[in-house]
């Protein structure tokens, strides 16, 4: 028996607000707590009309003040749109906030388009090239201060955030491994080279002040519901988001149809179903069967689960089974 936990977008759902959508959150995580998953995650996106978690670090604090015992944190924070003392300040306050619940999950991508990350990052090339030495100076802003250091984050000093490196390809295998951070896979939208980049992290991980030993966690996409047909019939939401995405039409998450034919092109589909092979979707025990394959291949420590469904009512559901599938 492995920990589940959820990683949410805090989906703005067609015909909904933000505000509507941030309470959703909140409902999940209360939920999620209740259920017994151990962590429930954030992710940063920006400029995208179906997705509420862009201040990433303030709708971790509303998910905390709604929770007790859940950790809460990023999945990720896309750290080179950011200063390591800014993201330092802002987690070493939630940490204080919510001592001992905090993770704070770090990733290399813009988390959105060009245009968008450029209004991020205004210097694109130092974002990238210099995110190995921003986690590293990070993880010294959370610790301990030296008794010549300068610069220090206040909140943060002493707050020992635990970091997690998130990725979807070798690069952050390699990384992850060398700092010796755990490390979650996005498999949930990016399969190809999963198996790949978990053997490489577990072959060439370093021990570290933090991990002794490596440690994986995976992600899939999710739709749990009565039937395997109800289940099909609302992740047809997440299919026509990702449709949308490939169109670069950026719309509210969208409310599910009777069929995707007439929605995409033979080869979008092509595309939607690679990058989303992995997803369980289905009645109960057809996702345990789903979950109990992706697992054994896998042999990861953690599974992480993302439940993009229209309706927070079907979405409360999908939390409730996958809960149960857990033994």
């Amino acid at each position: 028996m492995i920990p589940f936990s959820i990683l949410d977008l805090s989906p703005i759902a067609e015909g909904h607000t933000i505000s509507e959508a941030l309470d959703a959150t909140r409902r999940m995580a209360i939920k999620a707590e209740d259920c017994g998953y151990n962590r429930f995650w954030l992710a940063e996106h920006h400029g995208m009309p179906g997705i509420a978690s862009a201040a990433t670090s303030l709708v971790i604090a509303h998910v905390g003040a709604a929770t007790k015992r859940i950790r809460i944190g990023s999945g990720g924070i896309m750290l080179p749109n950011h200063s390591p003392l800014v993201i330092a300040e802002q987690f070493g306050t939630l940490e204080a906030l919510y001592p001992g619940r905090v993770d704070l999950g770090l990733g290399r991508a813009p988390g959105t388009d060009m245009r968008t990350a450029r209004a991020l990052r205004r210097n694109m090339e130092a974002g990238t090239e210099s995110f190995p030495h921003d986690i590293i100076e990070l993880r010294r802003l959370l610790g301990e201060p030296a008794e010549d250091q300068s610069l220090i984050a206040v909140p943060g000093m002493g707050s020992h955030v635990p970091l997690w490196l998130l990725g979807s390809s070798l690069y952050s295998a390699h990384l992850a491994a060398a700092l010796g951070l755990p490390y979650a896979f996005a498999s949930h939208f990016a399969p190809d080279q999963l198996l790949e980049a978990i053997a490489i992290y577990r072959e060439r991980f370093q021990p570290s002040a933090e991990l002794d030993k490596p440690y994986v966690m995976v992600g899939v996409m999710g739709v749990a519901a009565e039937t395997d047909a109800q289940a099909e019939h609302l992740f047809t939401s997440s299919q026509q988001q990702f449709v949308n995405l490939r169109r670069n039409r950026r719309t509210p998450f969208p409310r599910p149809v009777e069929t995707m034919e007439g929605v995409w092109t033979d080869v979008e589909r092509y595309g939607v179903e690679h990058s989303l092979r992995y997803a369980v979707v289905g009645a109960a025990a057809t996702a345990k069967d789903k979950l109990a394959e992706f697992l054994k291949a896998t042999t990861a420590d953690e599974l992480i689960i993302s439940m993009p469904v229209h309706s927070v009512e079907a979405r409360l559901q999908s939390v409730e089974i996958f809960a149960g599938l857990r033994q």
